[in-house]
């Protein structure tokens, strides 16, 4: 005899909490990009830079750079496992104060950083071979600004990003996120959850001239 079970009939049944009312952004307001639905896995980034260097108004106003330069063996083996179309978020480091400025997007997988090989770059390294690269970059393409930047304070104060690497490691420059953390830094930042972003969102020099 199969054991019955006993559910609250509709009408005795609790009504569902209400959602909390979205936090005031006081002069931003919420992006009106679409928001990723729960699809196949993805991986998140965080990427560092010193605004004085590179900003992120720098990349959106290159489009795309190659994120070279990185000459930390753990900062390369992430990079080394990005896939094409992976979000990232652009780091402010050594601002007043740090912190999460924007979003950016892997545009190439990873391939040797060539200014490893150039002795007149500043991450110059004798010791690695064209034939047998010691160091890689991937590329990443401008994708937008957060509302307003996610702070470093902020982070540390949230439960859910306690054991983010950026909080427990806040020395390396290429870092995991995962799902939850950068759904969460999002929010934080004045979007809804994380952008759903076009395959394509710019538009290349050739196509400019065609138009």
């Amino acid at each position: 005899m199969r054991e019955k079970i006993c559910r609250p009939s509709a009408t005795n049944r609790p009504k569902p909490p209400k959602p909390p009312k979205p936090t005031k952004l006081g002069m931003w307001e919420r992006s009106s990009l679409p928001v990723r639905s729960m699809g196949p896995t993805m991986s998140y980034w965080l990427f560092k830079s010193e605004p004085d260097v590179f900003s992120i108004d720098d990349l959106k106003r290159d489009g795309t750079t190659p994120w070279d330069g990185v000459r930390n063996y753990q900062a390369r083996n992430t990079m080394q496992s990005m896939k094409k179309g992976e979000l990232g978020f652009f780091y402010h480091s050594r601002s007043t104060p740090p912190g999460v400025a924007g979003i950016c997007r892997v545009t190439k997988k990873a391939f040797p950083d060539v200014t490893a090989f150039d002795t007149q770059a500043k991450y110059y390294d004798p010791k690695s071979d064209p034939e047998k690269p010691r160091w890689y970059c991937v590329e990443v393409e401008y994708i937008c600004h957060l509302p307003r930047q996610v702070s470093l304070h902020e982070i540390k104060d949230v439960k859910k990003l306690q054991d983010m690497v950026l909080v427990n490691n806040s020395r390396l420059s290429v870092q995991p996120v995962t799902t939850v953390e950068f759904r969460t830094i999002c929010k934080l930042g004045g979007l809804d959850g994380i952008p759903k972003i076009p395959k394509q969102t710019r538009v290349s020099p050739a196509e400019k001239t065609t138009k």
